[in-house]
Formats: structure tokens, C-alpha cells, sequence
């Protein structure tokens, strides 16, 4: 695979400073039952890397000393972790606002056969990835099948409860572009989305949040075997948007790998870029309980741009 890195890492966007930190971005582990093409953190069924339980008490432990109010799980596909239930159950315990970011086809698998039950008897929200309506435009990114797994899921979601209009059980969308393009307008798509998957499935949901494509790892590395990667990158510049800078998720956040060290976001995590100490080591999770990172640098790279360009981009969708 070719490495993007040294292409990001000599930049000229702005300086940016950390805020209070309220949300923990957790990766879980790289493995997943799919490899879709536009992934960022490489993830497939032949990944091995897991956080442990040992970890995953460190991170307990940190929402605890810092009075955390989010706790995002992320991976590859988070659930596939072993200790994934352990850890939904010790947050809500605490009253944090637990997000699965689902890929929706694990909800089908035999073996996970009553997690739908368990996020919904949990309260977690579901982020789930279809990133379109198309079953064309899902299996060119994800593989065969996985459009009508991703329905399946979806229907069987609304039926727990979730994403229905007046419930407490939220289900959001997200949007991924095919190509080397921005996302359109999150909330014109939102609507369009609302209409093809209510009249040809009856599907009901909460929010399309829309991301950009960044250009690292696997979606990286396909824009330079096309030719593609300044092409792209002129793209974000081109479209920079100072306005969002001041909601840039890395301002609250940060995202911790398998291993429990410490980032500044989950890109800067899938290149190699961690958060660092004053002493020059790796912030690990357990370094957080005795350090404050607020007003803290945050380290930037071109791969920044993907966040300001347009309306803006982060894990909660659009910024504008």
C-alpha cells in the first residue's frame, strides 16, 4: 500500500489549540467483517489488533478522574472486540453517552445475533455507515451483499425502536462520497435519503451526517495509483473555510488506538501521529489522569484540510 504521510506532513495550516476535553474517540481494534475501500483505518477480517481489558480500565478510569460525557467506539468494527460489552455497560453505568459506530452487516451475522438488543437495552447510539441509497453505489465502495445485509439491519433497528420519530433510541447515517469529490450539502442530502429509504424500504432514521473522504491509508493510497492525490488535495485547499475551525472535533476530543496511546483525532492516529509529551514520549490513556492537555497544540498536517474544507467535516457530520 502506498504510504500518503510524507506527503501531508510538511503543511501550512493554521495552528489550532485544544479546548475542554469531553468526548473519548476509542478504537477498538482493527478487525471487521468488511474492507471497504473508502476506509482510513485499513480494517479487515485479518486484523488482529485488539485493545485489551486492562486498557479498556485505564479508559474507565479516565472517565471517571476527567468527568468524560462521550465515549465513541470506533474501529474496524468495534463490536468484534471481546470486551466491547463489558465496556458499554461500565460507561452507561457512569451516565456517559455511549456511540457505536456500526457498519450495520455485523447485525446480521449469526454470532452477534442479539446485539441489536443489546445497544438498544443500552441506550447506545448508532452511527451506522451506508454511504448511499444506491445499491450500486454501497457495493462499489463495500462489497457485494452488503447493500441488502444494510437494509436488513436497518429495518430490523427500526423495529427495537430505533430512529423512529418521538423514540429515545437515535439512529444517524453516515455519508462517505464515492470518489475523490466533497460530500453535497448535508441537509439536502438528508432529505433525499429520508425519501428513498422510507418509500422503498420504510426505513426511518434521525441524521445523515456527511464526511469527507480523507486522503490517507486506503483512500489515499488508491488517489496516488490514479494519479489523483494533488489533484485532491488542491480540492480542500481550494475550499478551506476558516469559519470552521473553531468546531474542529479535535478541540474536545481525542482518539485513543488499541494500544491506548493518545492522538489528537483519529486521522492523525492512522498516520502515525500521536499526541506528545513535553518530555518528547507518547501520551498513553493512563498519562491522562495525571496531565491537562487543554490549550494544548494540536498537530496538524495537510490531511487537516478535510475537516475545514466546504461545510466541514467531522465525526458528527458537517460543521457549517
Amino acid at each position: 500500500m502506498l504510504d500518503t504521510a510524507p506527503l501531508l506532513a510538511e503543511t501550512d495550516f493554521p495552528t489550532i489549540y485544544r479546548g475542554p476535553l469531553s468526548v473519548l474517540q476509542v478504537n477498538l481494534g482493527y478487525r471487521c467483517n468488511l474492507s471497504c475501500v473508502h476506509c482510513h483505518v485499513n480494517a479487515g477480517p485479518k486484523r488482529t489488533e485488539m485493545m485489551s481489558r486492562a486498557i479498556i480500565d485505564n479508559l474507565l478510569q479516565l472517565i471517571d478522574k476527567r468527568k468524560i460525557k462521550v465515549l465513541d467506539l470506533t474501529g474496524g468494527a468495534p463490536e468484534m472486540n471481546p470486551e466491547f460489552r463489558y465496556l458499554v455497560k461500565e460507561a452507561r453505568a457512569r451516565g456517559v453517552q455511549v456511540i457505536d459506530r456500526c457498519n450495520l452487516t455485523i447485525l446480521m451475522l449469526p454470532e452477534y445475533a442479539d446485539l441489536a438488543e443489546f445497544l438498544a437495552e443500552n441506550n447506545v447510539i448508532i452511527t451506522a455507515s451506508l454511504p448511499c441509497y444506491s445499491e450500486q453505489n454501497v457495493e462499489a465502495q463495500r462489497g457485494k451483499g452488503v447493500f441488502a445485509d444494510s437494509i436488513a439491519a436497518l429495518q430490523k433497528l427500526n423495529a427495537l425502536g430505533y430512529g423512529i420519530e418521538g423514540g429515545h433510541l437515535t439512529l444517524n447515517l453516515v455519508y462517505n462520497p464515492s470518489g475523490a469529490f466533497l460530500p453535497p450539502s448535508q441537509q439536502g442530502l438528508q432529505q433525499a435519503y429520508q425519501k428513498e429509504l422510507g418509500e422503498n424500504f420504510g426505513i426511518q432514521f434521525n441524521e445523515l451526517l456527511t464526511i469527507t473522504n480523507m486522503p490517507i491509508s486506503r483512500f489515499g493510497s488508491t488517489l496516488l495509483s490514479k494519479g489523483q492525490f494533488e489533484t485532491y488535495m488542491t480540492l480542500l485547499k481550494d475550499n478551506f473555510s476558516e469559519h470552521n475551525l473553531q468546531n474542529l472535533m479535535c478541540r474536545s476530543l481525542v482518539s485513543i488506538d488499541w494500544q491506548g496511546y493518545v492522538y489528537d483525532c483519529d486521522f492523525n492516529q492512522m498516520l502515525k501521529m500521536p499526541m506528545i509529551a513535553s518530555d518528547r514520549s507518547k501520551v498513553h490513556v493512563k498519562d491522562l489522569l495525571d496531565i491537562d492537555i487543554q490549550d494544548k497544540e494540536i498537530r496538524i498536517a495537510d490531511h487537516c484540510y478535510g475537516c475545514t474544507a466546504g461545510q466541514g467535516s467531522s465525526c458528527g457530520g458537517a460543521l457549517a
